[in-house]
């Protein structure tokens, strides 16, 4: 009976103090969760969350394998993020037709515009092969070992799906700090057309200046369409005759929005999290992770920001590439405030303490778990590990020319006769509508320079040496050298591989250098990684089993989860933050575009954001037009597209960011600051009305949507 109650009571304080905390898979929902989101507010089924063809599952995507989507229309309609979508929208733009500042809508099946190497992959299934693979020996292996006989099984159970269905395909992923492995089944829509997009004003209002901020106006979204082979509704290869797919089942779009206390969920695809990391491991990702990134990228940010401002051709080349970079220098930055300022170290390390204490007591995992000596295997690392994120910031696609020297080493795919290796060649795309010469020239001067000085003179390449002798220490001058002497960057040039030319480049040896030096600083770090690996691995079993009777969550792996909470705010700086903006907000920062370039946005945005009557998308409560809301989701990198439904299953809206208050909710959800910011649905269907005027999509997604409203203004 005591065991009965103190269970109970946990459980009880698992429901009142962590509701909104986790990420869930959906095939293994605990019980207590899934009773907790019904006592909030959740109205649907677990069959209709989960099982069949018409589960709300079925309308998720995981979205070319860095974000979130989802399904809302009955022709494979797609909705994601602006940003998800903007290397998508920045390679079908020119300065002639620029989709990235004017936006683009097809107005037929004709025009819209495919797009290579993009997807999106349903998850058909999930199973817990852990059992198996414990029965057949994976415990008594080697870290090494296991990684090998686990590739092997997947190549056994993918055969098996395939049997099933071609189209399906099969990963195995580790769970629970790999105490845990799960198959999951996967059909991929290779076929994915760009269908509407508002201008990048819209899309990325506020940049950089609003980035994790709150509050936010970011009309956040891009439409995007699934295309399937005609005959049988299934993936194919992209192809003229392809048609749109139709799903059995597609997420129902809400205008009725929400109140504060409302029931909401995210489904998605969350990228990575750690939150069973040991303390000493935050402390390595605060001081030799977070720290160089956020040095290193803001040094080659204010080269690119310049170059960019300078210059339409060069801004349209690199608008994702300084998307994609400074959104996690930001991260970092904000994530080391909040691991300082919330003392998340020093919590970490008082709740080891209480670990090792029941470890003692219990005796359990003492065999295999020293906590003092994981502290000093990361102290032994923390050096290295700082000079792998500096090289890594440093030289790794980072420049068009670093990028290639490291490339033409490992190039595998060569031309000419494979019987006449002194015939064989290699000859690089053209790819210069990516990038800018002098861009690229001055960001490689900068990153060297910057990396000789924030690293261990040790681990130098050995082309330093050329760099201080031959051009005193002059970074301009031997990066010019390089352009002018090395094959590497002539177009349409046939590089033979094993000629004397080739060992001569400078260009080769660059990139030789290079290689030799990130393969020494690897070598060092997988001398200490296994055995931190396998001992993090322990510390996350010892907590299972210590709070057994709690249900809990893995960290994120990019593989399907649920998250829920409420909508609702916050306090910011000791005030309410609300819980929504509206358009008097966004006007307010659009007339201030005069001191902040983020906050312009062309004449119609100020004419459609100032209406006095928005119709069919005017909240019934507040009698405005809503454009972004909070509630205390748990998502993380990869969540960006993720559909928020009510608690009947409706989309009303698609999460798009986290708060500057919630950065270190990676390795620390904090249930009273972590808020996940969205863009409501309303917002979406009015910009997509009233500014693209696309009467067939808005249709398409619900008939009984009224296209064409007058505006009264």
């Amino acid at each position: 009976m005591k065991k009965i109650i103190l269970s109970l009571c946990m459980l009880t304080a698992f429901l009142g103090v962590k509701a909104d905390e986790g990420m869930w898979t959906l095939y293994n929902l605990p019980p207590a969760v899934y009773a907790q989101m019904k006592a909030e507010g959740f109205r649907m089924s677990y069959d209709d969350l989960y099982q069949g063809d018409l589960a709300l599952k079925n309308t998720v995507v995981n979205f070319s394998g860095f974000c979130s989507g989802v399904v809302v229309s009955p022709n494979g309609l797609v909705f994601t993020n602006h940003h998800c979508g903007f290397e998508a929208i920045r390679s079908h733009s020119t300065v002639e037709h620029d989709y990235m500042l004017n936006g683009f809508y097809a107005r037929s099946y004709e025009e819209e515009l495919p797009n290579e190497n993009m997807f999106v992959a349903f998850m058909i299934s999930q199973e817990d092969i852990t059992p198996r693979l414990k029965a057949m020996g994976l415990e008594s292996m080697t870290l090494s070992a296991q990684e090998a006989f686990i590739d092997s099984i997947q190549r056994v159970m993918e055969d098996s799906v395939k049997a099933i269905d071609p189209t399906y395909s099969l990963e195995i992923d580790p769970f629970f700090e790999g105490n845990s492995y799960y198959a999951t089944v996967y059909q991929r829509f290779p076929d994915l057309r760009l269908v509407f997009t508002v201008p990048k004003s819209m899309g990325k209002f506020g940049g950089e200046t609003d980035n994790w901020m709150w509050p936010r106006q970011t009309c956040d979204f891009s439409v995007f369409r699934i295309y399937a082979d005609p005959k049988t509704n299934g993936p194919a290869q992209y192809s003229e005759n392809n048609v749109p797919y139709h799903p059995a089942h597609w997420a129902p779009v809400s205008l009725d929005g929400y109140k504060p206390g409302d029931f909401a969920m995210t489904v998605g695809y969350p990228g990575s999290t750690q939150r069973y990391l040991s303390s000493y491991g935050i402390k390595e990702m605060r001081d030799a992770q977070n720290a160089p990134r956020a040095q290193v990228r803001g040094v080659k940010q204010e080269v690119m920001a310049r170059h960019m401002k300078a210059s339409e051709a060069v801004r349209i080349k690199y608008d994702s590439k300084y998307a994609e970079s400074s959104n996690y220098w930001k991260n970092s930055i904000g994530m080391n405030k909040c691991i300082d300022s919330i003392g998340i170290i020093q919590q970490k390390a008082e709740y080891e303490a209480k670990l090792q204490k029941w470890m003692d007591e219990t005796g359990l995992y003492k065999d295999k778990l020293d906590l003092q000596k994981l502290g000093q295997l990361y102290n032994a690392r923390a050096g290295l590990t700082y000079n792998f994120t500096y090289f890594i910031e440093s030289f790794w696609r980072t420049s068009e020319f670093g990028t290639r020297a490291l490339r033409i080493l490992n190039a595998n795919k060569l031309e000419g006769p494979a019987t006449k290796p002194e015939k064989q060649y290699y000859v690089f795309r053209d790819n210069s509508d990516e990038w800018d010469e002098a861009l690229d020239k001055e960001v490689l001067a900068a990153m060297l320079k910057n990396y000789k000085e924030h690293v261990d003179a040790a681990i130098l390449p050995n082309f330093y040496k050329t760099i201080e002798k031959k051009f005193k220490n002059d970074y301009k001058a031997y990066v010019d050298y390089l352009y002018k002497k090395s094959v590497l960057m002539k177009p349409g040039e046939k590089i033979y591989v094993n000629s004397k030319a080739f060992k001569k480049d400078p260009g080769v040896s660059f990139g030789a250098d290079l290689f030799l030096s990130i393969s020494m600083i690897q070598m060092s770090l997988m001398a200490r990684n296994n055995e931190i690996e396998e001992m993090e691995k322990t510390l996350c079993a010892a907590k299972l089993r210590m709070e057994q009777d709690l249900p809990h969550y893995s960290d994120a792996n990019f593989t399907m989860r649920l998250s829920y909470g409420q909508v609702g705010g916050y306090m910011l700086n000791g005030q309410p933050s609300g819980y929504y903006t509206t358009a008097e907000s966004i006007i307010e920062k659009m007339n201030r575009a005069h001191e902040n370039d983020e906050y312009f946005a062309e004449p119609i945005m100020h004419e459609l954001l100032s209406a006095d009557d928005y119709g069919q998308y005017t909240d019934k409560d507040s009698k405005k037009l809503q454009l972004c809301f909070l509630t205390n989701n748990d998502i993380t990198g990869g969540n960006s597209g993720s559909p928020m439904f009510d608690g009947d299953g409706r989309l009303i809206g698609l999460a798009f960011d986290g708060n500057w208050d919630s950065l270190s909710s990676d390795i620390n959800f904090d249930r009273e600051l972590a808020r996940c910011i969205g863009v409501d649905i309303r917002f979406v269907l009015y910009l997509m009305d009233k500014w693209g005027h696309a009467d067939r999509l808005l249709k398409e997604i619900n008939p009984q949507f009224k296209a064409d409203m007058q505006v009264k203004r």
